[in-house]
């Protein structure tokens, strides 16, 4: 985040998912008029925002902690004769702002994930005292008519959100109750935001959504990426997260015809199990996802695949277990996340009977983990001796190294000049691990300059 003028201090925690750094980045965009500035300790702060996510295991648990931190750190300041105003934002205010209120004190505001754009009043009243400590609505469009159109945004990439909410209503979420039904950001409003990144250099989005092809601005998700690769200096461009249900033939299109589209897709499956995918209201089977893989593929032969699983869904048995591993390598992933199911109140499938013992989820966890590895280490092993583009972010840990990602969101090492961040420039592969490649430059006469901000 751009850091502006001694003044308030603001410190953002930020838990989650890819839209909550987006959030937490628009939560300072907010408060930036009034004043505050981001700050990386929250000793001291003048506003502690956290900004939580529901979906991982033992979430509020980890607010609470964090929070019992933190109403000591607000104690030490009152002594000190200042004031701290503590804030819970995001998902688990949305699904216990009542609890988080009632069971830590130290907090003064609670704000759900469209309500943000509401801080400057909620702090202004929580300052008078006035009442008003809880604001947990799902106005997202007034969300985001009501937020400055201007980003403060520092690097080469940044995240964009077009789309919120969810209408799937999986037995196993809790996104539909925390952020609501599904909302598309009108094009125009996407297409000024992301020219005004470009304005500022950034060279890449990345679109976020629950449901981000679901977006039902006009054109679809497709259109809408054709349309910002018309942004001069915009050169790729990225989307998280996908449904099958939600991957149209206009946007596995747009994958073989559109070069700023990146050929990296994030496509969770959760199971390999018809029955476990129909507990978890999945509305696809197994087939389903294997043939949408091969239209995909057929459309860009080069694409990497990313996944999302849950193993030990309430009834799952072993040979349902059997068959997510067996999707898997029919798949072929260059990346994934696996998670063990946890029970999140509220949802469908925290009553379903057959709960699995702790145990078998770990083994069952630790069993995929391993083939997802050796997936992603075979991937990775295979673009050595290749040359491909890479979009430089950052200087390396070692001195004389930068460090970049290709179209395949790999980070990529090479000893060069400072000078190469924030351009695109080709590298040939010399070597891979799991977590990364290295490689060095080639063809430097044909670097792409940075672009002149507007």
């Amino acid at each position: 985040m751009t850091k502006t003028a001694p003044g308030k201090r603001l410190f953002i925690k930020t838990y989650g998912c890819q839209m909550n750094v987006y959030d937490s980045e628009r939560m300072a965009d907010v408060l930036r008029p009034l004043g505050y500035a981001i700050t990386d300790q929250a000793e001291g702060a003048d506003l502690v925002v956290l900004n939580t996510c529901h979906i991982r295991e033992k979430a509020a648990e980890k607010v609470y902690s964090e929070l019992g931190r933190i109403k000591a750190m607000k104690q030490r300041k009152a002594e000190a004769g200042g004031t701290m105003t503590v804030a819970v934002a995001g998902c688990v205010a949305q699904a216990e702002g009542a609890e988080i209120m009632h069971r830590q004190p130290a907090v003064d505001l609670v704000i759900g994930p469209q309500s943000y754009h509401r801080l400057p009043e909620l702090i202004a009243r929580a300052h008078r005292a006035s009442g008003e400590r809880l604001s947990a609505d799902f106005a997202a469009e007034e969300k985001f008519d009501a937020l400055p159109k201007a980003r403060g945004v520092s690097g080469f990439t940044a995240f964009l959100t077009v789309q919120e909410g969810c209408d799937k209503f999986c037995t196993f979420c809790v996104v539909p109750y925390t952020r609501g039904g599904e909302f598309s950001r009108p094009v125009e409003a996407i297409l000024a935001e992301a020219q005004g990144l470009a304005d500022q250099g950034v060279r890449e989005v990345t679109l976020l959504g629950q449901n981000v092809n679901a977006y039902a601005g006009e054109g679809g998700l497709a259109g809408l990426a054709r349309r910002l690769a018309l942004i001069p200096g915009l050169d790729r461009i990225r989307y998280t997260t996908s449904h099958p249900r939600d991957m149209d033939e206009a946007l596995i299109a747009a994958h073989g015809e559109l070069e700023a589209l990146m050929p990296y897709l994030h496509l969770p499956v959760q199971s390999g199990s018809d029955r476990v995918l129909k507990a978890m209201n999945r509305g696809h089977t197994a087939q389903h996802y294997l043939d949408l893989v091969g239209r995909i593929r057929a459309a860009r032969p080069d694409i990497a695949l990313s996944g999302d699983f849950i193993v030990g869904f309430p009834g799952e048995t072993e040979a349902e277990f059997e068959a997510t591993l067996d999707l898997v390598r029919a798949t072929g992933y260059a990346s994934a996340f696996a998670f063990k199911y946890s029970r999140r109140p509220g949802t469908p499938a925290a009553a379903l009977p057959g709960q699995i013992d702790e145990a078998v989820k770990e083994d069952r966890l630790a069993r995929l983990l391993d083939l997802l590895g050796a997936q992603q280490e075979a991937f990775n092993a295979a673009q050595v001796g290749r040359t491909v583009p890479v979009l430089f972010e950052r200087i390396g840990r070692r001195p004389g190294q930068v460090v970049g990602r290709s179209p395949y969101l790999q980070p990529i090492h090479i000893s060069a000049s400072e000078s190469l961040i924030g351009q695109i420039a080709p590298v040939a592969v010399s070597a891979a691990s799991r977590g990364s490649l290295t490689g060095t430059l080639v063809q430097s006469s044909l670097l792409q300059p940075i672009p002149e901000p507007a």
